[in-house]
C-alpha cells in the first residue's frame, strides 16, 4: 500500500472517530496557568473563568480590559489547577515551558491551560458558557523583530536563522490557533481534542513542507508566506498504562528544545542546530505514559518536511520511536529520540535523525538545556561535479564530496547545543546559548565547515501577553566563509523581537 494510501486511511479514521465520540465528552475547566506550547510546553493565558460574567460591555470593551488587568497585574487569581505526577520544574511565564518539552502529543498529566485576552473577552460575553463548555480555543499573537547584523547581503545572515535578512525590519509571524485539548489529567476514560495553525510571515521560509502550498517558497522563493503549520486530532485513551495519546495528521517533529513557534522559544533566533533540521511530520504519533518516570512515543509519517501526496522519492514510510526518563521529582530530564528513519537516499529533507535531549534544573533560579542529534543522507549528489547536476533536488542541498570524480555520496552531519537559563523575576530571565555545528559535507548549511556560535539574550514580560526579547549573538565558520553568502567567515548581530499575543 502506497504511503499516502495509508496515511489517507489513518487520518479518515481518526476523523470519524473524533466526530462519532466528540459530542459525548464532559467540558474541561480553564484556568490563568500557562498554555501548552506546539512541543508540548506553556505560554501565556487568560483567566476565563474568574473574568467570566464580570465584564460588562461590548466584545471589544471586554477585550480592552482583559488587556488592561494582564498589564496591571489585577486579574483575579485562580485556584492552581490540578495535574498528575510530578510538579512542574520551571513556571510559565517567564520560560516558554514550564514541563520539560516533547513533540507529538500533549503533556500527559498536565492540565489544560491554553488561551489569550481573546479567549477571556469571549468567554465573558453572551455566548461564554458555551465556550467554556466546548473546550474550544482561539488564540495567537504577532511577532516581529529587528536586527543589525555585520553582514550585509540578500539574505546574508544565513546560517543563522530565523532572521536571515540582514539589517531588517521583519513581520517574523502571525499566527492563529484554533484547538480543544484532550483532558490528560484524568486516566479514566476517553477524550480527544484538535488542533489548527494558520500561519504567516518570513518565517514560513523554514516551516514549509512540501506539498503544503510549498510553491510559495520551492518556485517563487517569496519573501514571506502562508504556511498550515499545524492540522491534526489527539485521541486519548486515559485508561492505557497511565494515559495514551494518539495524534494524526501534520504535527511538529517530535524532539528539540527549540520550536517554530515564537513564544515556544527562550530567545528570538534558532540555534544553527535547530535552523537545519527536521520541523513538521504529517502522520501518526502514540505517545504512553507508563510511569511518572517513563514515556515512550512510536510513530509513522511520510518523511521530514513533506506531504504523504507528493509520492516517491521524497515521501515514504517513516519510522519514529522516543523514550524519554524522568528523575529528581521532575528536575531531570533525558529525551532520547529516533525521528526518522527509512532508506536514507537522498530525497527532498530525508533526513535520518537521531536525538538525545538532557533538560537539568540546578535550583529555583537555574536550569539548563542540552541537545545533540547525528543526522545523515546517502546517495547525495556531488556539487563538485557537473554531472550530478541533474540528480539535484529544488530546496535539497548537495553534497561537497571528497572526490570531484564521484558522483554521490554520504552526508553526515552533528551538532550540539547547551541553553543555560537564569530567572530573575516572574517577568524576567537571562539565556546562555552555545552550539557546535559540524557540517561535515556541507549537506546542510550549502558550506563544508564547522561552526560555534554563542549567545546572551534578555526576555521580559509586560504581563502575560507582551514577550520583549533582546540578544547578542557572534558566530563564525572555521573552514570556509559561510556567512554572507560565502564573504564572511564571523558574523556579529545585535537583534530584538516583540512578541504580541491576543
Amino acid at each position: 500500500m502506497a504511503v499516502r494510501e495509508f496515511l489517507s486511511r489513518i487520518v479518515g479514521f481518526g476523523v470519524v472517530l473524533l466526530s462519532v465520540v466528540g459530542t459525548g465528552q464532559t467540558a474541561r475547566s480553564q484556568s490563568s496557568a500557562p498554555a501548552e506550547s506546539a512541543t508540548g510546553g506553556t505560554g501565556p493565558a487568560p483567566s476565563v473563568e474568574n473574568s467570566a460574567n464580570k465584564v460588562a460591555g461590548g466584545f471589544f470593551a471586554r477585550l480592552a480590559k482583559a488587556y488592561a488587568e494582564d498589564w496591571k497585574g489585577t486579574v483575579p487569581e485562580s485556584p492552581a489547577p490540578s495535574r498528575r505526577g510530578f510538579s512542574a520544574p520551571e513556571s510559565s511565564p517567564p520560560y516558554p515551558f514550564a514541563d520539560w518539552p516533547y513533540g507529538g502529543s500533549p503533556t500527559l498529566g498536565a492540565p489544560d491551560t491554553s488561551g489569550g485576552p481573546l479567549m477571556t473577552a469571549l468567554a465573558a460575553g453572551e455566548h461564554g458558557k458555551w465556550w467554556q463548555g466546548s473546550g474550544v480555543k482561539i488564540y495567537g499573537w504577532i511577532n516581529g523583530g529587528f536586527n543589525v547584523s555585520s553582514s550585509d547581503k540578500h539574505y546574508g545572515n544565513a546560517p543563522a536563522a530565523y532572521y536571515i535578512q540582514p539589517n531588517s525590519v521583519q513581520l517574523d509571524q502571525a499566527a492563529v490557533y484554533i484547538e480543544r485539548l484532550p483532558d490528560t489529567v484524568q486516566n479514566g476514560h476517553f477524550d480527544w481534542g484538535f488542533r489548527f495553525t494558520q500561519f504567516y510571515g518570513l518565517d514560513y521560509r523554514f516551516t514549509t513542507a512540501k506539498g503544503y502550498l510549498s510553491h510559495q517558497l520551492l518556485r517563487s522563493n517569496n519573501q514571506y508566506g502562508y504556511d498550515p503549520v499545524m492540522a491534526y486530532v489527539d485521541l486519548y485513551w486515559g485508561q492505557v498504562a497511565e494515559g495514551m495519546n494518539i495524534r494524526i495528521g501534520r504535527y511538529i517533529s517530535l524532539p528539540d528544545i527549540e520550536a517554530q513557534l515564537a513564544p515556544d522559544n527562550y530567545t528570538y533566533s534558532h540555534s544553527i542546530l535547530y535552523t537545519y533540521d527536521a520541523y513538521t511530520q504529517t502522520g501518526i504519533n502514540v505517545t504512553t505514559r507508563l510511569s511518572n518516570h517513563w514515556m515512550v512515543q512510536v510513530g509513522l509519517s511520510a518523511g521530514n518536511d513533506v506531504a504523504p501526496w507528493v509520492g516517491e522519492p521524497d515521501a515514504k514510510p517513516t519510522l519514529n520511536a522516543c523514550v524519554g526518563y524522568t528523575w529528581r521529582e521532575g528536575w531531570d530530564n533525558l529525551y532520547v529520540c529516533d525521528n526518522s528513519t527509512n532508506s536514507g537516499k537522498y530525497a527532498y529533507n530525508n533526513l535520518q535523525a537521531y536525538y538525545a535531549t538532557w533538560y537539568h534544573k540546578f535550583n529555583s533560579f537555574w536550569h539548563s538545556d542540552t541537545e545533540s542529534w547525528y543526522m545523515w543522507q546517502k546517495q547525495v549528489p556531488n556539487v563538485r561535479n557537473p554531472a550530478a547536476a541533474p540528480l539535484l533536488i529544488t530546496g535539497a542541498n548537495g553534497a561537497v564530496c571528497n572526490n570531484v570524480d564521484e558522483l554521490r555520496c554520504y552526508a553526515p552531519e552533528w551538532a550540539i547545543v547547551n541553553y543555560l537559563e537564569r530567572q530573575f523575576s516572574p517577568k524576567d530571565y537571562l539565556s546562555v546559548r552555545n552550539e557546535y555545528f559540524n557540517d561535515i559535507k556541507g549537506q546542510r548549511t550549502g558550506f563544508r565547515t564547522q561552526y560555534s556560535e554563542h549567545l546572551v539574550g534578555w526576555a521580559h514580560w509586560i504581563g502575560t501577553t507582551v514577550l520583549i526579547r533582546p540578544e547578542l549573538r557572534f558566530e563564525h565558520a572555521y573552514n570556509v566563509p559561510a556567512y554572507n553568502n560565502g564573504a564572511k567567515k564571523s558574523q556579529f548581530v545585535f537583534a530584538g523581537d516583540v512578541i504580541y499575543h491576543f
